[in-house]
């Protein structure tokens, strides 16, 4: 069995994606990609918290930061495959397009998803991000030194 905690594992790139995907945007870049396949349910979706833990400094000693509401699921595709997924937040529709996708990452439909569904994803992400860092560099304050030649 594959290690799952491999850094380099694809799995765990984009189910890192679809967890944190804006709502609805998996379920509308999934029905513009391509019919939902028949599947059925290992997990109906279910909404409940888990703990979210931090670091002070992102090195110290870690604590429980607060709990955040999360939306599971798991299905399986009619040839076999298994999708499971974790998302924020309290949208069934989302985690169920969410695990779709993970299943359908296991098959042929794979390479077709990364290109339409997956790319575009992780670029709006990316570029939301650029612009809420570009925002707070904004409101960055500089202080420097002057010298006032009292040496």
């Amino acid at each position: 069995m594959k290690d799952t905690f491999d850094e380099d594992n694809p799995r765990k790139a984009w189910m890192s994606l679809l967890a944190k995907a804006p709502q609805g945007r998996v379920a509308a870049l999934l029905d513009a990609a391509m019919e939902r396949p028949a599947f059925t349910w290992l997990r109906a979706p279910e909404i409940g918290s888990t703990m979210v833990r931090a670091r002070a400094a992102a090195t110290g000693a870690p604590f429980n930061l607060g709990e955040m509401t999360v939306t599971r699921c798991a299905v399986t595709l009619a040839t076999g495959e298994v999708g499971h997924a974790y998302i924020q937040g309290r949208n069934k529709a989302d985690a169920e397009a969410a695990a779709l996708v993970d299943a359908l990452m296991q098959t042929k439909a794979a390479e077709h998803l990364r290109v339409v569904l997956l790319a575009p994803l992780e670029s709006e992400m990316a570029a939301s991000k650029a612009t809420r860092a570009a925002k707070a560099a904004a409101t960055k304050v500089e202080f420097f030194t002057m010298v006032r030649g009292e040496d």
